[in-house]
C-alpha cells in the first residue's frame, strides 16, 4: 500500500476509536495551515485527513485492515520467495560445485592413467618380461662374446625404458585415490633400477651372485607391478 494510515496518525493498529480521534486532533492542530505554512505541512494534513476518514469509520477501518493484512502477507510471501530462491540457488551452486569437483577428479584420473600409469606399466613390461629368455640364452655359454653382447643390448634397452618410465612417473602428481597404485609403481621402478645395476655387474665380473641378485630384484619388481595392476582394477 502507498500509505499506512496508522503510521500517518502515529498510532498502533490496535488503537481504539478514542485514541484515533485524539491522535487526529493532535496532528491536525500541529499541521493546520494556519499554524504550519510549510509545503510539506499542507501535504501532511491532507494525509492526516484521509487517514482519519478511513479509520474513524468502523466499516471502512475493517476493510482497510483486511487490505493492509493482505498487503503485509504478500510482502512477507515475496520476501520468503526471495529467500527460498536464494536458498535453492545456494543448493544448486553447491551441487554444481560437487559435480564439478567430481568431474575434475575424473579428468585428473584419466590424465594420470594416460600420462603416467599406462606408459609406465607398458615400459615395465618391456623390461621385466624378456628377462627369463635372456637369462636362458646366456646360460648356454656365459663366456660367449656374442651371447654376452646380446645380453648387454637387452640391459641397455632396460636402462632406456627405465629412464623413460621414471620421467613419465614424475610428469604429474598422482590423484589421491590412486596413491596405492603409485606407491607400487614407485617401488617397482626402484627394484628394477637396482636389478639392472646387479645384472650389469655380472657382465663385467661373471660373478653369478650378481646374476642371481638381479633376477631376485626383477622378481620383486614383477610382483609389485602385479599389485599395481590389481589395485588399478579396483579403482576403475
Amino acid at each position: 500500500m502507498a500509505e499506512n494510515h496508522y503510521d500517518t496518525l502515529e498510532i498502533h493498529p490496535t488503537a481504539s476509536q478514542a485514541e484515533i480521534k485524539q491522535a487526529y486532533r493532535r496532528l491536525a492542530k500541529r499541521f493546520h495551515p494556519d499554524t504550519n505554512r510549510a509545503v510539506d505541512g499542507h501535504e501532511r494534513i491532507t494525509r492526516i485527513n484521509a487517514a482519519y476518514e478511513v479509520l474513524s469509520d468502523p466499516s471502512q477501518r475493517q476493510s482497510y485492515d483486511q487490505r493492509l493484512t493482505y498487503g503485509n502477507w504478500a510482502r512477507f510471501q515475496a520476501t520468503e520467495n526471495v529467500a527460498n530462491r536464494q536458498q535453492r540457488a545456494r543448493v544448486a551452486q553447491k551441487n554444481y560445485q560437487h559435480r564439478q569437483t567430481g568431474r575434475d577428479s575424473d579428468e585428473q584420473l584419466q590424465r594420470w592413467l594416460h600420462q603416467v600409469y599406462q606408459p609406465v606399466n607398458r615400459m615395465l613390461g618391456q623390461i621385466l618380461s624378456p628377462l627369463q629368455d635372456q637369462i636362458d640364452e646366456l646360460a648356454a655359454d656365459p663366456f660367449d662374446d656374442e651371447l654376452l653382447e646380446e645380453f648387454l643390448i637387452y640391459l641397455e634397452d632396460c636402462r632406456d625404458y627405465l629412464q623413460r618410465a621414471q620421467q613419465s612417473f614424475r610428469s604429474m602428481p598422482n590423484p589421491s585415490n590412486v596413491a596405492g597404485v603409485a606407491a607400487h609403481l614407485y617401488y617397482c621402478l626402484n627394484q628394477v633400477g637396482d636389478g639392472i645395476d646387479e645384472l650389469e655387474r655380472f657382465t663385467t665380473s661373471y660373478d653369478e651372485h650378481y646374476l642371481h641378485t638381479g633376477q631376485e630384484l626383477f622378481r620383486i619388481a614383477y610382483g609389485l607391478r602385479r599389485e599395481a595392476q590389481a589395485a588399478m582394477k579396483d579403482i576403475q
